[in-house]
């Protein structure tokens, strides 16, 4: 019993980084896209307000796709997932 009390702690935190590590995209390629796409219309303070709307990965890629129509910018699926993949490991950290 308390061998495993003492592994719990362990295997949750190995977990929550393997989960991170999962997110399918390329954050280095995402940051790019990022840099060329997204601060045309904002910089990075709209990701570190207190207030932001976003909430969880699926609310982050309906943003990007909010942003797709706003701008008249198409991206492909890929590249949606590096977008969030960059966000989230760079400002969000959703699990």
């Amino acid at each position: 019993m308390l061998k495993s009390l003492f592994l719990f702690p362990i295997v949750a935190a190995l977990s929550v980084s393997t989960q991170a590590a999962t997110l399918p995209g390329d954050a280095a390629n995402g940051k790019k896209l990022h840099d060329a796409s997204c601060t045309s219309c904002h910089n990075d303070s709209v990701y570190k307000r207190q207030d932001h709307k976003i909430k969880s990965l699926e609310g982050l890629t309906e943003q990007i796709h909010n942003c797709e129509h706003m701008t008249d910018v198409t991206l492909g699926k890929t590249q949606v997932s590096d977008l969030v993949k960059y966000l989230n490991e760079t400002y969000y950290k959703f699990k």
